[in-house]
């Protein structure tokens, strides 16, 4: 695969102008616009893109301009860690990566850790949530690995532990029947048995797991086995192009389980791209929906140009303004480095990056807890006639028991 690369124009220009060891802030970025994830991948890749520059043409980091490398990498674990490789291989190493998908990202835990490069990813995976490793859940800690949002685990958490209620709600007799669906996948996997085990804990009849591709398909078989196993409610594992796939396919054979999935698996262009079928699908969403009553939402329009974009795009946002924000007390604090980086990520509580307030939801991370958002909003997307909306349903406050570090 060839890895494209690009460095932003204005910030080249300012490299010519200025010393590069007093002006620039280096980044890595890796991108997938072409592999399995690229329709949540693109609109990743334009909102990093779009905040970085503005971020330049506003001051940048505390008058340093931020270069970037930018990879498409395919979602393929061995090309981001050739990718991280040739990062760190020169003289010239990132303040910090904005990584991407779940294999390659706990596959590059241990070398940024090793390297002390912060790592800021879109996988939301458990694993990369105990820095110190004191929960005996995980091997190693991951005091470099950040994201921002609920874990996938605790987005499952919330979603089921919202099922339970509306199944009371509903005045229901007997055990509602639950089934985990998605791909043989470390993405899909990575919740999966937090969930199961918080289904069962919650008083859920568990059913036996219903696999299904990333890569969208024909999944009226899985359709079937899911309306025959009466299953009323099932989580989707994979991302939204394979859940496009899969909604369609059950809708033709009048599935009538309720669907929970994940941040990622569930967004406008889903329901665009899915129509009716998309109705009612229940997430944990840690933003602001475009067009939300909010203060930030003037920059997130300013930023995308008026150009309306999807709760990808605009969680997008939110993961480059912490990271501006934490180089900014970097830079006051000793230099922009890989260490002061990480120390910049955990100085507040109930943190809202400046500009965006009231669209990212409030994050802390702690040198012993990167659970950023543990309070977690589920949402319903609603789908009818070609109109989207979402409908707040609950907020599930998962609380910081150490227990779930790492899990």
């Amino acid at each position: 695969m060839t890895l494209g690369r690009k460095i932003t124009f204005a910030a080249t220009l300012a490299a010519l102008a200025t010393p590069v060891a007093a002006q620039e802030i280096f980044v890595g970025v890796l991108n997938d616009v072409t592999g399995p994830t690229a329709q949540l991948g693109v609109e990743f890749a334009a909102a990093k893109a779009d905040a970085l520059d503005w971020i330049n043409a506003n001051g940048g980091v505390n008058g340093k301009q931020i270069t970037r490398d930018t990879v498409d990498y395919g979602y393929k674990a061995p090309a981001a860690i050739t990718t991280y490789k040739s990062w760190t291989s020169g003289s010239r190493k990132p303040a910090l990566i904005f990584g991407y998908g779940t294999a390659d990202t706990e596959a590059l835990s241990g070398f940024a850790n090793e390297d002390k490069i912060p790592f800021l990813s879109h996988s939301f995976s458990a694993k990369i949530t105990d820095p110190k490793a004191k929960s005996g859940n995980v091997e190693r800690g991951t005091p470099f690995n950040f994201f921002h949002g609920p874990s996938y685990s605790d987005g499952c958490r919330a979603t089921i532990t919202w099922a339970m209620s509306d199944w009371k709600a509903k005045g229901q007799a007997g055990k509602p029947k639950f089934v985990f669906m998605g791909d043989n996948h470390p993405f899909p996997n990575s919740p999966k048995e937090a969930c199961v085990a918080a289904a069962g804990e919650l008083g859920f009849d568990v059913l036996p797991a219903i696999q299904y591709s990333m890569r969208p398909g024909d999944f009226k078989a899985q359709c079937l086995t899911l309306r025959e196993s009466g299953a009323a409610y099932a989580f989707l594992g994979n991302t939204g192009d394979g859940n496009v796939a899969l909604l369609k396919s059950c809708a033709t054979v009048d599935v009538k389980t309720k669907f929970l999935t994940n941040i990622w698996g569930y967004s406008e262009i889903v329901m665009n791209a899915a129509g009716d079928a998309a109705n009612g699908v229940v997430i944990p969403l840690h933003v602001k929906p475009w067009g939300a009553s909010a203060p930030g939402m003037k920059l997130v329009d300013t930023i995308a140009k008026g150009k309306p974009r999807s709760t990808y795009y605009i969680a997008a946002l939110c993961t480059v303004f912490y990271a501006r924000e934490a180089m900014e007390w970097a830079d006051k604090n000793g230099g922009v480095t890989g260490d002061n980086v990480r120390k910049g990520l955990e100085q507040k509580k109930d943190w809202e990056p400046k500009g965006l307030e009231g669209v990212c939801a409030p994050a802390t991370w702690s040198e012993d807890d990167h659970r950023s958002v543990v309070k977690v909003d589920v949402v319903e997307g609603q789908v009818s006639g070609g109109k989207t909306g979402w409908k707040s349903l609950a907020t599930i406050d998962l609380g910081r028991d150490a227990k779930w570090w790492g899990k």
